[in-house]
């Protein structure tokens, strides 16, 4: 289940909606992405605030980032990949690789603190992927603490 909010994200503004069909030719994409995971609107009613928000953030941000909403059928793929626990979500991404996440709505200042931060980061690995590792000469270091 949509809104309307978030369907105009691609009917009105023109947002691509990244579909399983289209996932991996869309992620390999040499380009700065927010990707926007609005899970259930009735659910979660703040993903409409952020269907709101999208927009105008693309617009204080010119060319920093492209956005695209994430079709429901993929948001448990992304969950997992990204870690996400709390629901509405823009991942952001450069060349298909992480750099990080706002979840929930944010106040605007927010917003234009974060995202920058988050832009010029460099990517890093998928938070939700794979298991940390800690060297050896780091555990040793701690175990005598």
């Amino acid at each position: 289940m949509s809104s309307p909010l978030i369907e105009q994200l691609t009917e009105r503004h023109g947002f691509p909606l990244v579909t399983p069909e289209k996932l991996d030719n869309f992620l390999e994409r040499e380009t700065t992405l927010a990707l926007f995971l609005s899970a259930d609107p009735k659910r979660y009613p703040e993903a409409n605030d952020v269907a709101v928000i999208l927009p105008e953030l693309v617009r204080a941000f010119p060319a920093r980032f492209k956005a695209a909403v994430v079709d429901r059928r993929l948001e448990d793929r992304f969950k997992q990949r990204y870690d996400i626990a709390v629901w509405p979500c823009l991942v952001f991404l450069r060349d298909g690789r992480f750099l990080g996440k706002i979840s929930k709505v944010r106040d605007w200042s927010e917003y234009l603190e974060r995202i920058p931060q988050i832009l010029d980061s460099q990517p890093s690995h998928n938070p939700g992927v794979g298991i940390p590792v800690v060297s050896e000469t780091l555990q040793r270091t701690s175990d005598h603490a």
